[in-house]
């Protein structure tokens, strides 16, 4: 099993930037693939982002070119730049990873973007 935690939401005007941190309690190169997904009230947990063990990296259509999802192998840890953010992207913020044939979700971080 691997414990993920999540920090870095926040409250933030549209058109700013957060940056999300995912660190995990195992080596993230033994995780098949790290997630973040999001979940806005009263919808579905969709995914936003994956990056796999060799580092290939996905971003769903709504994010692309905003979003950037990246890993620092030292620290056990990816992250999530999110740039020029929308009133849309207001979420709870998850990390998902899979490790040994099980799912592992963190806690998640809430993300608001409002004036």
């Amino acid at each position: 099993q691997v414990q993920l935690v999540e920090s870095g939401g926040g409250l933030v005007q549209p058109g700013g930037s957060l940056r999300l941190s995912c660190e995990a309690s195992r080596s993230i190169f033994r995780l098949a693939n790290i997630d973040w997904y999001r979940q806005a009230p009263g919808k579905e947990r969709v995914l936003v982002a994956r990056i796999t063990s060799g580092g290939y990296t996905h971003h769903t259509d709504s994010v692309k070119g905003r979003f950037t999802i990246s890993r620092d192998g030292a620290k056990n840890t990816v992250y999530l730049q999110m740039n020029s953010l929308k009133p849309e992207d207001t979420a709870v913020y998850f990390c998902h990873g899979v490790y040994a044939g099980s799912d592992s979700w963190g806690q998640g971080t809430q993300v608001t973007v409002s004036s």
